[in-house]
């Protein structure tokens, strides 16, 4: 048996399943918030939802960034930390959370899918990629996907094309706090950015939480379920997905969110007793086509 020895300084290789199942609990995480967002909807407020995970979040974040230290953001960082902040974290939850008072669990999970096609399309502009056909085929697949979706909710008793309009919103601003995030990770801490993000957030939500006291006090379980998706979903579920990024390969790992739609569908079957139109599944595969689509490059000439 060979013995390798380890030189002060060097930090061992975690376990190969180890990063794996950081990945696989930080979908179950996601895929989770989703079904609790649409349990109490109907009871709590978006804003009220969206304060109180964030700042829950903020607090569980805390002490990781007085461990690590401030690093002063730039005039230009604090711009970008604002609209990453208020677009993200603050329009992505008033919009998801108002979204699936009239959308199921499942649509929104497959909605917020067409996230990347927005990021592909805003890193033109942006940052200066190519527009290719892959691109633009993408692009189009992908939102014939959002628009087969919102037919099929059309026709459902408990669903509305605003919920899907509200959700699609909410993916247009997930597409903003990637691309901001893209810049401010090149110097800023990862966990500052996201501690600076979910305290702009939450001021973002905090005009339309007006019953958020009120579930304060009363201490039920909607103040519980508030709780749970600003410590598991947001602070852990952030930090795992980080943990495994930085131990897994980037590409087939992103690949994976592909599958937080059909848990939060089994999820909110198992448990609200709640599935998504037959449609749905059409335009969630429609939309899923799309983004792969838009990561194809198109071959060197």
């Amino acid at each position: 048996m060979t013995i390798t020895q380890q030189h002060p300084g060097e930090t061992a290789a975690p376990p190969t399943w180890l990063p794996m199942v950081a990945g696989g609990v930080t979908l179950l995480m996601w895929a989770s918030a989703f079904v609790v967002i649409r349990h109490v909807a109907h009871d709590v407020s978006p804003g009220a939802i969206g304060t109180g995970r964030l700042l829950v979040a903020a607090l569980v974040v805390l002490p990781l960034v007085l461990r690590r230290g401030w690093v002063p953001p730039t005039r230009r960082e604090w711009a970008l930390l604002a609209l990453g902040g208020v677009g993200w974290f603050g329009v992505y939850n008033l919009t998801l959370n108002a979204g699936e008072r009239h959308v199921d669990a499942g649509t929104a999970a497959m909605i917020i899918q067409i996230g990347p096609v927005i990021v592909a399309l805003l890193a033109v502009p942006l940052f200066g990629e190519r527009l290719h056909g892959w691109l633009l085929a993408g692009m189009v697949v992908g939102f014939a996907g959002v628009a087969v979706i919102a037919r099929g909710s059309s026709t459902d008793a408990d669903a509305s094309v605003l919920g899907v309009v509200l959700v699609l919103v909410a993916a247009a601003m997930y597409a903003v706090g990637v691309l901001t995030q893209k810049v401010l990770l090149r110097r800023l801490p990862s966990v500052q950015v996201v501690f600076v993000s979910f305290l702009m957030g939450a001021v973002t939500c905090l005009p339309f939480s007006g019953d958020l006291p009120s579930i304060v006090a009363d201490g039920g379980s909607e103040l519980w379920w508030i709780v749970y998706l600003g410590v598991l979903p947001t602070a852990v579920a952030f930090t795992t997905w980080a943990y495994a990024l930085t131990h897994t390969d980037a590409g087939a790992l992103s690949l994976t969110t592909f599958l937080v739609p059909g848990i939060a569908t089994l999820i909110a079957w198992l448990t609200i007793d709640e599935v998504p139109p037959s449609l749905t599944f059409v335009g969630g595969a429609l939309a899923i086509v799309g983004v792969l689509m838009t990561r194809r490059r198109p071959a060197a000439r």
